[in-house]
């Protein structure tokens, strides 16, 4: 039983490094991208602001992205998604990895579309010390 265990996560290791390769891939070719780790995840930013994330929640591998708040209930009627813990109420859903067959194409669209989303996003000018 013991090297089931290993041998499921050695699997499930190099999973997730061959999903991380190609997100990698995808998302350098959006302008002005970074990959950071936050809190353990692989992070990918415009502008220093996050759009995607690679991360594992209750178990769960998942890609975190920005979608926006108006669209964001039609994702949430796919199975393939849920609300992204705590970023969520911002307009974020996860793409569950192991739920259905993954559609490069959709994820290279979804993370094209949170890439633009963030980096639209105005950053809130500082407040003057006086």
């Amino acid at each position: 039983m013991f090297q089931v265990e290993l041998r499921g996560t050695a699997l499930r290791l190099q999973s997730t490094n061959t999903l991380l390769g190609k997100l990698r891939k995808i998302c350098r070719r959006l302008p002005g991208t970074s990959e950071t780790v936050t809190f353990g995840h692989p992070t990918f930013q415009v502008a220093g602001k996050t759009f995607a994330v690679l991360e594992e929640y209750k178990g769960e591998l998942g890609v975190a992205l920005m979608v926006g708040t108006p669209v964001q209930n039609l994702f949430l009627k796919d199975p393939r998604f849920f609300l992204t813990p705590y970023a969520g109420k911002h307009g974020w859903v996860t793409l569950r990895v192991h739920a259905a067959p993954l559609n490069w194409e959709e994820i290279r669209e979804l993370l094209k579309g949170s890439h633009q989303l963030v980096s639209a996003r105005k950053t809130k000018p500082r407040r003057r010390q006086v």
